[in-house]
């Protein structure tokens, strides 16, 4: 399993702006290995948050997306002391979920 997002939940007014850093590897499925194969595509291809329960945002990336990406956001709504959880899958079946509590 991959190494838990870090989530930051900020609050500002009645809006949140959401930062979080992906470990993943992302390969593309356009490089060579030392042995001169292709290494296969493994990526992240679906990417979710949710603010107390509710789907907020949702993207669908492809192998173009840079290793351990960041992803930025803003929630319309938030308050301090709320659930913000953000969700990935990627090509292999793998999946994460972590939780932050906006502050």
């Amino acid at each position: 399993m991959a190494d838990p997002m870090r989530i930051r939940a900020q609050a500002a007014g009645d809006k949140a702006t959401v930062r979080v850093l992906m470990s993943h590897e992302m390969e593309s499925g356009q490089r060579k290995d030392a042995a001169g194969k292709i290494v296969p595509a493994w990526f992240i291809n679906e990417v979710s948050a949710s603010h107390n329960g509710k789907v907020v945002m949702t993207a669908e990336w492809g192998p173009a997306v840079s290793k351990n990406p960041f992803l930025q956001f803003v929630v319309k709504g938030a308050k301090a002391g709320d659930k913000i959880a953000v969700s990935w899958k990627d090509t292999k079946g793998d999946s994460r979920t972590d939780e932050a509590t906006v502050s």
